[in-house]
Order: structure tokens, then C-alpha cells, then sequence
């Protein structure tokens, strides 16, 4: 993960629903962001350009600006889930969004800001933030954090929901605005209430896809990694190991071993991580 931390080019836009299936769509047939791209994509100046950081944030488009072939079969022409109908989806762009770290506010709140503060509001992340790096601009993270809820929050507007509105990421039920503090700001707390349900074929994609996994990975790096399932999915220990049990018996070229304290992955060969996500979809 870089060192550097980015908390803008959104223009305080969340991203929306269909956003993402309209920018790929328009770079997929060779175009580029331009200043009157948003009559072609049907949105406003500003969004257009809050539409390409969420393709970059997303890692849909590589920094060279080339398109990720995960998102060629997820969201091209006949593609697996195009309009983000399944759950398990979602999941994927999570874990992306996480991992990229393009936009760097999701990979902290997940990985650190849940465990130093399990309940927290916009304060305790501006005040992480700023420890770490005080020449940030307090106001730049205040909006960053706003754009960091809308995209987990479930809208309690029905208009909202049929418009498209909602945050991309609301339906997986993450983000939890719980009550107030004694200044009547917001407490949020993270927790997935819904981690058994993640498809074992996702799991198994988002380790395969890490980079900085050989063929032996210990459970503490699973459960702590900074682009660990662990963090990212806020696994607890055992529901991850159950997890991880589940899929060395579902596939042969794994085992799972838990002697003398050390956990730990085999793998006896890798598969393609696209491969995975192939089978399972077209199941």
C-alpha cells in the first residue's frame, strides 16, 4: 500500500447505482473523459468527473487508464452481473474499493478506525487523519467522510432508492448510524451482520487476487493484512476460520491446517482467481 493518503476527486459526489456500468460503458468503446462528456453520459460537469475517480476507486481502470478484466466480464456485453443484481457483487466492489486504496478513507475505517474506535463519528476520523499527517485539510476530510456514508447508508427515502440515488453499497448493510453522541453528531459503527452468507467463491477470489500471497498464508494474515479479507469484510476470528474450513474442503488443490497454534492456507496449485468468479456466475 502507498504511503500517500487521497481524500478527494470525487466533487462530494457518492457513487451511484448505475454510474459505474455507464462509465465502463463509455471508456469500453475507446473514449475519454472530456469536458462535454456528460451529455454523452447524461449526467452533469462535476459528475463526470466524480464518475471516472469512482472508476479508478473501484479499480475498473488502472491508473494507465487500462480497463481491469474482472470488470470486462462483470460488467461488459453479456456480462456477468452488469447492473449489480447480485449481492455477491457488491461484495467484489467492496473489497476493491478496500484494496486499491485509490480513495484512501475505506481502507482506514475498515482496517483501523473500527478497531481503535468501534463506535466513532466524523471527528474520530478527521482526528485519526490528522495524526497521522497534520497538513491534511480538516474541511477536505470532513466532506470525504460524508461521501464515506453515503455510500454505505441505507436512504430511508423510497424516491431516493427508485432514482438510483442510494449509495452503490447500502444493500450490504455495513455502515450502522446507531445513535448521537452528547453533541448530537452521528455514532457509526461497522459490522457484517451477513459475513456467513458471502459466497465462498468471493472469499476465494479475494485471496487468490492478492498479490502478496504465495502459497502458504498464515490465518493472521487473512484476519490483519491491510488488504485482508479479515479487515475488509469485518470477519470475526472464527466465522473467517469457518470460512476457511468451508473452502479447503470444497476444493482440492487447498488445505487448511491448525496444528501447534499455527494456522495456516496450503495452496498445492493456484487457479486463475477470474476462473473462480467465472464458474460461480455462470452457476
Amino acid at each position: 500500500m502507498s504511503d500517500k493518503m487521497t481524500f478527494s476527486g470525487h466533487d462530494t459526489f457518492h457513487c451511484r447505482l448505475f454510474w459505474l456500468k455507464k462509465g465502463y460503458d463509455y471508456i469500453s468503446t475507446g473514449e475519454q473523459f472530456k469536458e462535454d462528456s456528460g451529455v454523452e453520459l447524461g449526467v452533469g460537469r462535476n459528475m463526470v468527473n466524480s464518475i471516472r475517480f469512482w472508476l479508478k476507486a473501484f479499480g475498473i481502470i488502472t491508473e494507465e487508464k487500462n480497463i481491469n478484466p474482472l470488470f470486462e466480464n462483470l460488467l461488459g456485453e453479456d456480462g456477468w452481473d452488469p447492473f449489480l443484481e447480485n449481492e455477491a457483487t457488491l461484495y467484489l466492489l467492496h473489497y476493491h474499493l478496500c484494496a486499491e486504496n485509490h480513495s484512501s478513507t475505506y481502507n482506514i475505517i475498515f482496517r483501523e478506525l473500527r478497531k481503535v474506535k468501534p463506535e466513532f463519528t466524523r471527528d474520530h476520523f478527521v482526528n485519526l487523519i490528522l495524526d497521522k499527517d497534520p497538513k491534511q485539510n480538516k474541511k477536505l476530510l470532513e466532506k470525504d467522510f460524508s461521501v464515506f456514508t453515503r455510500n454505505y447508508s441505507v436512504s430511508k427515502s423510497d424516491k431516493i432508492k427508485e432514482e438510483g440515488y442510494s449509495g452503490i453499497l447500502s444493500e450490504l448493510s455495513l455502515l450502522d448510524e446507531f445513535s448521537k453522541n452528547q453533541k448530537g453528531e452521528p455514532l457509526y459503527r461497522l459490522k457484517n451482520k451477513n459475513q456467513e452468507e458471502i459466497p465462498n467463491e468471493i472469499i476465494l477470489y479475494c485471496i487468490l487476487s492478492n498479490p502478496n500471497y504465495e502459497t502458504s498464508i498464515s490465518f493472521n494474515d487473512l484476519y490483519t493484512d491491510e488488504k485482508g479479507i479479515g479487515n475488509i469484510f469485518c470477519f470475526d476470528q472464527d466465522k473467517l476460520e469457518t470460512k476457511i474450513i468451508e473452502l479447503a474442503s470444497e476444493y482440492e488443490f487447498m488445505t487448511y491446517s491448525s496444528e501447534a497454534g499455527i494456522k495456516e492456507i496450503q495452496f498445492k496449485t493456484k487457479p486463475n482467481s477470474l476462473e473462480i468468479l467465472t464458474a460461480f456466475y455462470e452457476n
